[in-house]
């Protein structure tokens, strides 16, 4: 996750860089339910409106939970499917916040009503995230469901005048990429403050998509505007919060950026994105499927680290005998192609290795998702070693 307002910030009052702490443990995405009342075009987790088989039972999401916050995550997500469909979701959230969870809530927002929401005010979520795709006709499109755009927009409306924290959450495809400037505009016109802009990640439904990617310059136009409104909002002194996901290389975008407009707070700028770090998939970040199945994000359901009906997530995600998870969690991670060449892989950390792993079965190929141009990562004319990746190992390559 990159929180762009986080660094415009640094631009603003820029704060001292300090070594870099990951936390004891990752913040989990748990997808307790599978079934959705909605078909999106983009699922990773591939849903739909019918009971999935085996789920986990709510003794064991306890158990579960234990072993989680003994392990010191410190963030669980709770997710689907529509996490509204599960019958206790109530119960696991409240035992969550008693524990001292950051409690999130990601739902497509159609089921808050007013039959529910003394029940979500009264967990006291951290934060509720509602997606929404572009307008009334591309969302309802997009859901494959006529009149979940409204649905979804009273949803955030009942959660916003409760009080309740809500953010705006949206996947950026070539179809509705027009229509960000909009969707900008109804996190402004809603009073809404935080906006979650993801890149199309090449997983479930997603990877099915993925021919409708964003263009690499409608990419580039759509950072810039995001990083517009954020600057803008923090010059401001507003409270609004922008962040993306899915692409790590918005950091490198970010530093270039910062080079033009503010050259002399580039320096500062170079060392705070390496603080970050970029992609921790496996690392920060991690995810539990509504079968126990852990994976290194949500977007590698196909590859399964282990299940928490075996063992505790713990032993799980610190066992590097697995190839991916030794490889994700390597510093530097041994990437090829143009990751390889890369002078700024220390900021992005390779990108999102699922993506490379789609288009070319190889989990440590260049990241195919990456909008940067040679010039703007640093491929020079000149013959350069690369920084170890598979396809490519022990070879050298001339940058064109």
């Amino acid at each position: 996750m990159f929180r762009i307002t986080n660094f415009m910030r640094e631009l603003v009052e820029p704060t001292p860089v300090v070594p870099r702490r990951d936390p004891a443990g990752p913040v989990v995405i748990w997808n307790l339910v599978r079934r959705c009342n909605l078909v999106c075009k983009h699922c990773y987790s591939i849903s739909a409106d019918k009971d999935f088989p085996g789920e986990l039972s709510f003794e064991e999401v306890c158990r579960v939970m234990d072993d989680l916050h003994r392990f010191g995550v410190p963030v669980l997500i709770l997710s689907g499917g529509e996490p509204l469909l599960r019958r206790d979701i109530f119960s696991i959230a409240h035992r969550a916040k008693r524990m001292g969870f950051y409690v999130a809530l990601s739902t497509n927002g159609t089921l808050i009503d007013s039959g529910n929401i003394g029940d979500i005010e009264a967990v006291g979520f951290d934060y509720v995230g509602i997606s929404i795709d572009g307008t009334r006709s591309t969302h309802d499109r997009f859901r494959r469901k006529g009149g979940s755009y409204d649905a979804a927009l009273r949803g955030l409306r009942i959660c916003r005048d409760r009080g309740i924290r809500v953010g705006l959450r949206f996947t950026m495809t070539e179809e509705n990429a027009a229509e960000l400037p909009m969707l900008l505009d109804l996190k402004e016109s809603e009073g809404v403050e935080k906006f979650y802009f993801s890149h199309l990640n090449y997983a479930g439904r997603g990877n099915k998509n993925r021919d409708s990617d964003a263009f690499l310059e409608t990419t580039r136009k759509a950072m810039d505007l995001l990083f517009e409104r954020a600057l803008k909002d923090v010059q401001a002194g507003k409270r609004s919060e922008y962040v993306t996901g899915n692409n790590d290389a918005d950091g490198v975008y970010l530093l270039n950026w910062v080079s033009r407009r503010f050259p002399a707070q580039a320096g500062h700028m170079r060392e705070k994105l390496v603080q970050w770090g970029g992609n921790s998939s496996g690392i920060n970040i991690g995810n539990i499927d509504n079968l126990g199945n852990v994976h290194p994000d949500t977007m590698w359901w196909h590859y399964t680290l282990g299940n928490v009906r075996e063992r505790p997530f713990s032993a799980i995600w610190n066992d590097t005998s697995d190839p991916v998870m030794a490889g994700l969690k390597a510093r530097p991670r041994r990437i090829g192609g143009r990751c390889a060449l890369c002078q700024h892989i220390d900021i992005c950390g390779g990108n999102t290795r699922v993506r490379a792993l789609q288009l070319s079965g190889d989990p440590w190929a260049e990241d195919p998702g990456c909008y940067l141009s040679d010039q703007e990562i640093g491929i020079g004319a000149v013959m350069a070693e690369p920084n170890c990746g598979s396809g490519e190992r022990g070879s050298r390559k001339k940058a064109i």
